[in-house]
C-alpha cells in the first residue's frame, strides 16, 4: 500500500474533519476525535493545521466549496429557469444522501454566530466569503436577478431545516416546493 503524500493526507483530514464537526460542533469537537478518525496523531495533525480553528475553516471551505461545485456541475449549460431547477434538485439530492454535508452547513452557522458573539469577526468573514461565492454562482447562472437568486437561497434554507428535521419526501410540507406554477424558486437550495 503506498504512502499518502501530505496533501492527500490533508484532505482527509479536512473530510474527516467534515464529518466530526457535521455531528459535534466547533465547541464539542475535539481535535483528538478527528486524528483518530483519520489514523493519525495529535501532532501530526498539528503539523498540517496550526489548531482546531484553522480545522474547521479547512473544513467550512470544502463543504462550502462541494456545494459549489454541485450547483456548477447542474447549472452547467443550462441558464434561467431550468438552472434553477436543476441546482435545487441536485442540492436536494446532496443533502439528502449527504446528510453530513447539511449538517456541516448547519454547524457553520451556529459556529460563526457563537464567534461574533464573542466579538470574534474574522471567523464569520472566512465563512461569509465561502457563501458568497455560492450566492454569485446562483446568482449568475440565474441572469443576475437579485429577486430569484433571493428566493432560491431562501428555499434552500427551507430545505436545509426540512431535511435537518427529517420530513420525509412524501410529507405535506414539501408539497410547495415542487409547485410548476407561479413558482420561482420551487425546488432551491441556498445552503
Amino acid at each position: 500500500m503506498a504512502r499518502m503524500s501530505a496533501e492527500e493526507r490533508r484532505e482527509s483530514v479536512v473530510r474527516a474533519a467534515m464529518a466530526e464537526f457535521a455531528r459535534g460542533g466547533y465547541h464539542g469537537t475535539s481535535t483528538e476525535s478527528i486524528a483518530k478518525r483519520v489514523g493519525v496523531s495529535q501532532p501530526y495533525l498539528f503539523r498540517l493545521f496550526p489548531g482546531k480553528r484553522a480545522i474547521f475553516l479547512a473544513a467550512a471551505e470544502q463543504c462550502v466549496e462541494d456545494i459549489h461545485r454541485v450547483f456548477a456541475e447542474a447549472a452547467e449549460g443550462v441558464e434561467g429557469e431550468e438552472a434553477l431547477h436543476a441546482m435545487g434538485e441536485a442540492y436536494h439530492r446532496m443533502v439528502s444522501e449527504h446528510p453530513e454535508r447539511l449538517m456541516m452547513q448547519m454547524q457553520m452557522f451556529l459556529a460563526v454566530a457563537a464567534a461574533e458573539q464573542e466579538g470574534d469577526h474574522e471567523f464569520g468573514e472566512a465563512v461569509r466569503a465561502g457563501w458568497m461565492r455560492l450566492w454569485d454562482t446562483v446568482h449568475l447562472s440565474l441572469g443576475a436577478d437579485v429577486g430569484e437568486t433571493t428566493t432560491f437561497m431562501a428555499y434552500g434554507m427551507l430545505i436545509n431545516c426540512l431535511v435537518a428535521m427529517g420530513f420525509p419526501p412524501e410529507h405535506r410540507v414539501w408539497a410547495g416546493m415542487d409547485s410548476a406554477e407561479g413558482d420561482e424558486g420551487g425546488s432551491g437550495s441556498g445552503s
